[in-house]
């Protein structure tokens, strides 16, 4: 017996350090994680140590328990092994439960911050400034026209403003004859009635260059690049990206076709699908946590608007969150999923999804021994915990049995436990 035990010893240090990477995993003396009942040598139905007395692991604790009434198959970590190994305690404690529903939804564009850029004349595309993606600032020109029917509205501006003037110097000349009894009454009122119409034909051109887009600085300038007038600049009415693009150079563009499409990405819209039987659940002001599969992102918002009307064709309802988009991760087309949280309701004791962890068919957490951990000491000492999990939302769990408010668990890290277990239990059946 004495060399068994011998050979027992040996083989147990040698796996310590294979399994903990020098040492860092700790075995604690009569709970080796592949000894399903402690230090025991089997004689007799007892166990026994090196001296012959019984061990702390006899039958009148029941199967598979210690003194203490706790589960076999723990692991004792050294100080190193918990901080590399990121695990991380806490105390069991209640809390809000949320109850969500899960739903398909995808990202679209904000639809009040995009604006279809048409030109407000016909042309040829002589300059293409922007191109898809590019940033464009507010008043920037994207393109270049040459319109022949600027150029006629132009010229009849020009000619407007002209006659205006000449009408308004022969209305002070005749004024002054006027006054002076040299120019009769209805000669000097028909003065008046043509400075009154050259001016009426001038207001109209201006606001027909207005109603093209011509601003107010261009329409200054204008006499002094009189071989420009045909030059149409399409601008872009505010700060955004371009997402579409319909122009080329010497392409005719008419006055109805889109030859950019601006948007601006700082904010997004989430359009999510409510179907039949969930229409009950879902209202505005929900909270919900927007998720895009298989890249990681995630964000939380709120249901700013539901449809009123379900959709014809699908039977189903259309609700929108808003989402800040300004680093551009959130990108118009992306399927998501959203989780709406429809529910709230506070339990004795909830745990994160990520403290759970499956051994066979059991669900387990990992309890840490209060007094080692608690207490900052060179060991911690983990056991797995077979619990009753109860409802569950999309990042918490409620136990219902198995785990008392107030003990200690492991929160981060449980599964690099049990991949541990499963090694020294690995080692036990070989």
């Amino acid at each position: 017996m004495k060399n068994v035990r011998i050979g027992q010893i040996i083989i147990g240090v040698v796996l310590g350090f294979a399994l903990g990477g020098g040492g860092m995993w700790l075995l604690e003396r009569g709970h080796m994680p592949w000894a399903a009942g402690g230090n025991a040598a089997h004689e007799g139905g007892e166990a026994k140590d090196e001296h012959g007395h019984e061990s702390e692991g006899h039958a009148e604790h029941g199967e598979g328990e210690d003194e203490h009434g706790r589960e076999e198959g723990s692991l004792v970590l050294s100080a190193k092994a918990i901080r590399e190994s990121g695990i991380e305690i806490a105390e069991a404690t209640g809390g809000e439960l949320e109850q969500t529903l899960t739903l398909p939804g995808e990202i679209v564009l904000n639809a009040d911050k995009v604006a279809h850029i048409v030109p407000r004349v016909g042309g040829i595309v002589r300059r293409v400034d922007k191109n898809l993606g590019d940033d464009v600032q507010a008043g920037e020109v994207m393109a270049i026209l040459e319109s022949r029917e600027l150029a006629e509205a132009k010229a009849a501006y020009l000619a407007a403003q002209q006659r205006l003037s000449l009408a308004e110097a022969n209305l002070k000349s005749a004024d002054e004859l006027h006054t002076k009894k040299i120019m009769p009454d209805l000669e000097f009122l028909a003065v008046q009635k043509a400075k009154a119409e050259a001016e009426i034909e001038f207001r109209s051109a201006d606001n027909k260059l207005h109603a093209l887009g011509i601003a107010e600085a261009q329409l200054q300038e204008m006499p002094d690049h009189a071989s420009s007038l045909a030059m149409y600049e399409l601008r872009a009415p505010f700060a955004g990206t371009v997402v579409e693009k319909h122009c080329s150079l010497g392409e005719v563009l008419s006055g109805e076709m889109d030859a950019f499409v601006l948007a601006d990405l700082s904010t997004v819209w989430v359009k999510i699908t409510v179907y039949t039987q969930d229409m009950g659940r879902v209202r505005i002001g929900q909270a919900v946590q927007i998720r895009a599969d298989g890249v990681g992102t995630t964000a939380d918002g709120s249901v700013c608007y539901l449809a009123p009307v379900a959709n014809e064709a699908t039977r189903t309802l259309y609700a929108r969150v808003d989402l800040p988009n300004p680093e551009r991760q959130w990108r118009p087309g992306t399927f998501v999923t959203a989780s709406v949280v429809f529910d709230r309701q506070t339990v004795p004791v909830v745990v994160p999804i990520d403290a759970l962890q499956r051994i066979k068919s059991d669900s387990v957490v990992f309890v840490a021994e209060g007094e080692n951990v608690a207490a900052g000491l060179r060991t911690g000492r983990f056991f797995p915990r077979t619990v009753t999990v109860g409802r569950m939302s999309g990042t918490r769990a409620e136990i219902l049995d198995g785990l008392k408010p107030g003990e200690r668990y492991v929160v981060k890290g449980a599964v690099v436990l049990k991949a541990e277990l499963g090694k020294s239990q690995a080692v036990h059946e070989h």
